[in-house]
């Protein structure tokens, strides 16, 4: 369903249970930076009504996760601390070059936002199968629907805007380009990494 070109070896959720706090804490500055780039978006291309709408709706969903990955933290005693740079995200924003046309750059950003959604989407299945508490399995499950939505919404708002043959091309290629990503990380303790 994802299309994603390198799966997640199921071998991470071991390393991420072994780590729940990194991994919670990583989860919630990456809730954070989703809301971010919803609001990042409807400031960038406000004439686009539909987007614009859709994005707002996405702000509140993306900081009420935020908010339910927040008090997991706070409930298991740890603290977030200072926000870490996403290598993952710095070497999956190279793929696009820069400039180019409003609509291009409008549909790189959709593009790229759909890809980190689905690479979230299939963590959060790995952890709602393989973690061996329950409650984090279920929180996950939940949070694993919430992204494929939020994968396939980003996906076709880059289809509606943008040439459908073209931004198709696009997304294949940049799941290859993703994939070359993924293969060059060692399996670390982040939601991307």
């Amino acid at each position: 369903m994802l299309g994603l070109k390198l799966p997640t070896d199921p071998r991470w959720a071991n390393i991420a249970e072994k780590n729940i706090k990194e991994i919670l804490i990583d989860h919630a500055y990456c809730e954070q930076k989703a809301a971010s780039t919803a609001i990042s978006l409807i400031v960038s291309f406000p004439e686009y009504e539909e987007l614009v709408i859709a994005m707002t709706d996405l702000v509140q969903e993306e900081m009420s996760h935020f908010k339910m990955v927040h008090d997991k933290i706070v409930e298991r005693g740890y603290t977030m601390g200072r926000d870490r740079r996403d290598y993952y995200v710095v070497e999956l924003m190279k793929f696009f070059p820069k400039g180019g046309s409003r609509i291009n750059q409008m549909v790189h950003r959709l593009l790229y936002a759909a890809l980190i959604e689905a690479r979230s989407c299939e963590r959060f299945k790995l952890l709602s199968e393989k973690l061996q508490e329950k409650e984090l399995r279920t929180f996950y499950k939940k949070l694993m629907i919430s992204e494929a939505n939020h994968y396939t919404m980003f996906l076709n708002f880059a289809r509606k805007y943008g040439d459908t043959e073209e931004v198709n091309k696009k997304w294949q290629d940049l799941l290859t380009y993703e994939a070359k990503i993924m293969k060059s990380f060692s399996e670390g303790e982040g939601i991307h990494s």
